[in-house]
């Protein structure tokens, strides 16, 4: 098809004598085009590009009549479709001048203003927007006030349109020669880099004088604007062609050098350190050091000792990452799967970093990073937790043990007016990552020490605190580096050790030991596949039965974590191993009983429910960091002098618990039924087993109570009831803590029936539902409650006047057998 070419319309030769009449006072009906991003002024000839359908229409029946049309400015300029209460009040009268059909189909006029307009009111919209308007006639008197602000005007533009790279300078001839104040108000303001509102004030103002005074004010800001900007790219010039200069002065000297064959070594290493220092994105304080180091260097000897002592700073310095990161994985569900595939369970902790990937999508570089503290005994994953979270964020992994280190240098670094100084654990990690953003774990945070060479812990405030950081500073560097882009993560056994200002800056998640249940599920999906992979057995199918791996965490591990249970599966793996090696047969699937001849005899006894029921024993519950496990406390009475004797290796917390007891069944001895003379005329004797083993804690308060009424009142406590819960003088039952671990090791050793505080039933949504399917609990506030429940024929309830009015109604414990759905 041939090329579509531009239709030029011919106007007849009277057309400008084809206007119409004015109506009364000046009233003119005319088409109006609404203006975008655009205002017409009077004598001004401007073009235009029209597309709106209406306004193609308003064109073509000016162009029928007398070329005349009405140009007003709308509001928002972004409105595609205005109506009349969208446009300005007060716009120009034009005359069309040339008409041009574009190939695109949009039309393109040229315009000149004739006079300024006053909408009086809108006749039409639609197809044609008409309006009657009005003309506006304002006192061109010229004074001498007129001609004074004429003249201010005129030099402000002259400067203007010279520091402007936009104006044309005939612009400020064209205005030397315009006398008429308001036509020179106009023409200015119609060339000038100004927006829609501040045009049409200039145009709403009829007053000439007023005109040029707003139009000084105007032109007054565009010289400030365009005198900063003439400096900010003066600046800017001088500091490229100082660059260039610099550049192009040592190409022409390494260029010499080569000539007269005096290519220096030296120089050629001090060129690239400073192309290098150029190159490395350090912010301006620390490039200004590195240059001031460099030019030492160059003014120094090579052979001079502290020659090196500076090339080993300035390239600790190249060697940090300054800008360099690695961008984090936002997809949730691979950053789950991976969590998942490398821990099982850690619900929680998995749930944090999750959610902390969620926000830094939304909030991006806004978000801090967080400062985690893994607190859990030995052996449950916290190191290789934090590198499973730097796999899951695609994060570096960077670990510095803290454990044992007593010199503040360590973290700090030493100054460099010692030799040998050296940064600090936390500059040489972040080298070693060699990105801003790695997730870095500080191992061990509980075993700082403190001595005459000062407090690690202290040195540690400041780089575990996202407010400050952003600009850590290490004795050797000696200038401010940024960690807060850093993921810190600390892991401790005990959160006493820590110091409480070095605690207040970490969000601590806790990571309890292992259950039976989890240690089966983490060996058969994680320790199992390892340990057969280490020991060649993978192509061997050998399996482990479940009751082997369960026999293995009672009888051969007694932890927190699975550090043991590894290593006994690994003994395992390595004895048929042995025997796949010797070409002899060997069991394709391990069973209980083949544990004692690869392992020998069991090492460890969990507590078991007594056989039957006893008089002066009851079962308590226990929980160390290895996890929970039933206690016997045994109490025996025999002729004396009314002496308490407590043995078992009993920590001070527990003896008051049990002179808390003996008080208890002191003060309540006659409603209990028991005889006053025996605290008088009988010792009493308190012996908690495996007396090896130190214990400590008020918990056992109610289990030392009801073995002491047993005692003395000689009613047999039942076997199947385990307890815990501390006792007050007045026969309350506290909280206590550790309940999931008590629960589980009271369920493994066959008990029934649990007895907890009232406070500790939020606890049980920590107990797994099939531990909970199986156990009656009962929840007591008061000994009486304790005393209906654990013994089969109880002594009569205690109503004691040390009861409260509160507690004296009837105590009934609240028995709860969760149901499959708990």
């Amino acid at each position: 098809m041939p090329e579509e070419v531009p239709i030029l319309f011919d106007f007849p030769d009277d057309a400008e004598n084809t206007i119409d009449s004015e109506g009364e006072g000046g009233e003119r009906e005319l088409p109006v085009v609404p203006l975008i991003n655009t205002v017409l002024f009077p004598h001004m000839l401007t073009p235009l590009f029209v597309g709106r359908e209406r306004s193609v229409s308003a064109i073509e029946e000016a162009m029928a009549r007398d070329r005349t049309i009405l140009t007003v400015a709308q509001r928002e300029q972004e409105m595609n479709d205005v109506g009349s209460s969208d446009l300005f009040t007060i716009g120009v009268e034009a005359n069309i001048q040339r008409v041009l059909k574009m190939p695109d189909g949009s039309t393109s006029i040229v315009v000149q203003g004739q006079r300024r307009m006053r909408v009086v009111r809108f006749v039409q919209e639609q197809p044609v927007m008409r309006a009657v308007a009005v003309p506006i006639y304002s006192d061109e008197e010229k004074t001498i006030a007129i001609e004074a602000m004429m003249r201010a005007v005129l030099s402000l533009y002259e400067k203007v349109i010279k520091l402007s790279r936009t104006l044309p300078d005939d612009s400020y001839v064209m205005a030397m020669n315009v006398d008429e104040p308001g036509w020179l108000a106009d023409l200015i303001a119609s060339t000038l880099p100004i927006d829609v509102p501040r045009r049409q004030e200039i145009l709403e103002t009829l007053d000439p004088e007023e005109r040029l005074r707003r139009l000084s004010i105007m032109l007054t800001q565009e010289l400030d604007v365009l005198e900063l900007e003439s400096r900010i790219h003066t600046q800017v010039q001088k500091e490229v062609d100082r660059s260039q200069r610099e550049f192009f002065l040592r190409e022409q000297m390494k260029a010499i050098q080569r000539e007269l064959g005096q290519d220096d070594p030296v120089q050629r290493e001090l060129f690239e350190l400073r192309e290098k220092i150029a190159a490395s994105g350090m912010p301006d304080v620390v490039r200004h050091k590195a240059t001031d180091e460099l030019e030492r260097m160059e003014l120094m000897s090579p052979a001079a000792p502290e020659y090196s002592v500076i090339r080993t700073y300035v390239d600790w310095l190249l060697d940090l990452p300054w800008t360099d990161q690695t961008e984090d994985l936002n997809d949730l569900a691979a950053a789950a799967k991976t969590l998942d595939r490398n821990h099982y369970g850690l619900p929680f902790v998995k749930e944090r970093m999750l959610d902390f990937i969620a926000v830094r999508q939304l909030a991006g570089d806004r978000l801090k990073s967080p400062i985690l503290c893994f607190v859990g005994p030995s052996g449950v994953g916290k190191t290789s937790l934090g590198r499973s979270i730097a796999e899951a964020l695609d994060r570096r992994f960077v670990r510095a043990s803290l454990g044992g280190v007593h010199d503040e240098a360590e973290i700090r670094g030493h100054r460099r007016t010692y030799i040998g100084a050296l940064p600090g654990r936390i500059v040489k990690a972040m080298k070693d990552a060699g990105t801003v953003n790695p997730v870095f774990m500080l191992d061990e945070i509980d075993k700082l020490g403190a001595d005459f060479r000062g407090d690690p812990a202290a040195a540690l405030l400041e780089v575990l605190d996202p407010e400050q950081n952003n600009a850590f500073t290490d004795h050797y560097l000696d200038v401010p580096y940024d960690l807060s882009k850093v993921m810190f993560i600390t892991t401790a056994n005990l959160l006493d050790p820590i110091p409480p200002a070095l605690r207040d800056r970490m969000e601590i998640i806790r990571l309890p030991g292992y259950t039976e249940e989890e240690k089966l599920h983490i060996a058969r999906l994680f320790l199992l596949p390892k340990q057969l992979e280490a020991n060649g057995l993978a192509e061997a199918n050998v399996r482990f039965s479940e009751a082997t791996i369960r026999q293995l965490i009672r009888a051969y591990t007694y932890e927190a974590g699975v550090r043991n249970l590894e290593r006994e599966i690994g003994a395992v793996c390595r004895k048929i191993a042995r025997r796949v090696a010797e070409k002899r047969s060997y069991p394709r699937l391990i069973q209980p009983n083949m544990l004692m001849r690869y392992l020998g005899s069991a090492r460890h006894n969990h507590g078991t429910a007594e056989s039957q029921d006893a008089i002066g024993v009851a079962t308590g519950m226990s929980w160390t960091a290895n996890g929970g496990d039933i206690m016997a406390i045994e109490v025996s009475i025999m002729d004396g002098k009314g002496r308490l004797t407590l043995t078992g290796h009993l920590g001070e917390v527990m003896r008051e618990s049990a002179q808390a007891a003996l008080s208890f069944a002191r003060a309540n001895a006659k409603g209990l039924g028991i005889n006053v003379e025996h605290f008088e005329k009988r010792d009493i004797h308190i012996h908690v087993p495996e007396g090896a083993v130190p214990k400590d804690g008020p918990s056992a308060g109610i289990t030392l109570a009801t073995a002491l009424i047993s005692a003395l009142t000689e009613h047999p406590v039942r076997r199947d009831v385990a307890m815990t819960g501390e006792i007050t003088l007045r026969g309350r039952v506290l909280p206590v803590g550790g309940v999931k671990e008590k629960v589980l090791g009271a369920h493994r050793a066959g008990i029934k029936v649990v007895l907890l505080p009232s406070q500790n039933e939020r606890d049980l949504t920590e107990v797994p539902n099939h531990v909970k399917r199986q156990l009656t609990f009962m929840y007591v506030d008061h000994m009486d409650q304790v005393i209906a429940e654990a013994f089969p024929k109880a002594p009569k309830p205690v109503t004691t006047k040390t009861s409260s009015p509160s507690e004296q109604g009837v105590r009934s414990s609240k028995r709860k057998s969760v149901p499959a759905s708990a």
